[in-house]
């Protein structure tokens, strides 16, 4: 299969990218593509659009102090791409779209593959609204509602907070749920099948700061305090039965545990 990637330099991309070439497909990374051009996709079978402008570090609030900028690029720019798709002949198109579209549920909602958008943010609400634009278009197109992304290579979100406690310096309690980069990209290729939803939720963790640093205690032999565990009762959990069901099979702890030593490699000097 020839598949366009959109965001291929980018962190989550990174992921995807080597995931669609250890698949065995041929990767058009579309070198030069910036949000608002309207490529030639002629010969391609999918794209995987994963291409997202905002202020560095940030998702949520993003936009910074240029909201219209940040719709004109992400939503103006992601709808311009989805119709030169569908004027190419491309057959499937899957979304990078995020769980973002769900901060509006009330807190302990289990979230569903089929649960309506409820976004409270502006990167929500484009994210939200481009699902919906893609949904419209007459081919197989899947949204991926992903969780937070954790990985090595520049992808390592957590480089600070551990050389924070490597140091002894304190960290604050926070539980969240994640997902390793691999197993992004693994669901981003069982999107591309005929049975696939229009939406499917991507998250494997509920992880614990106190747990995450309890790893890496174990692992350089650091007797510093974990930070306390945090109330985990409010987060909403996404039901990812749709990709289990498409024979998805997360790493869990076993690759978090088996990803640790390559991440605190790559933390700052303490």
């Amino acid at each position: 299969m020839r598949i366009a990637l959109t965001g291929a330099s980018g962190i989550v991309g990174g992921f995807l990218a080597r995931g669609v070439r250890a698949a065995g497909h041929d990767l058009n990374p579309l070198p030069g593509y910036r949000l608002g051009d309207a490529p030639d996709l002629s010969g391609h079978d999918a794209l995987i659009h994963a291409a997202f402008a905002h202020a560095p570090g940030r998702y949520r609030g993003g936009e910074g102090d240029d909201p219209e900028g940040f719709l004109h690029l992400n939503l103006d720019g992601t709808l311009r791409l989805f119709r030169a798709a569908a004027a190419a002949g491309v057959a499937r198109i899957v979304f990078l779209s995020s769980r973002a579209v769900h901060d509006g549920r009330p807190a302990g909602t289990l979230l569903t593959d089929d649960l309506p958008p409820a976004p409270t943010t502006l990167y929500g609400e484009v994210k939200a609204q481009a699902e919906a634009a893609l949904a419209a278009l007459p081919l197989h197109a899947v949204s991926l509602r992903a969780t937070g992304v954790y990985g090595p290579g520049k992808g390592n979100k957590w480089r600070e907070m551990f050389a924070d406690y490597l140091a002894g310096r304190p960290v604050p309690s926070r539980v969240a749920t994640e997902v390793h980069g691999d197993d992004l990209a693994s669901a981003a290729l069982l999107a591309l099948r005929d049975d696939a939803p229009a939406s499917l939720n991507v998250s494997d963790l509920v992880l614990d700061h106190h747990d995450l640093l309890a790893e890496v205690a174990r692992l350089t032999d650091c007797r510093h305090p974990l930070p306390p565990r945090a109330d985990a009762s409010a987060l909403r959990i996404a039901d990812c039965s749709g990709l289990v069901a498409l024979g998805w099979r997360p790493g869990r702890m076993d690759l978090l545990r088996a990803t640790l030593p390559r991440l605190l490699d790559q933390s700052p000097e303490v």
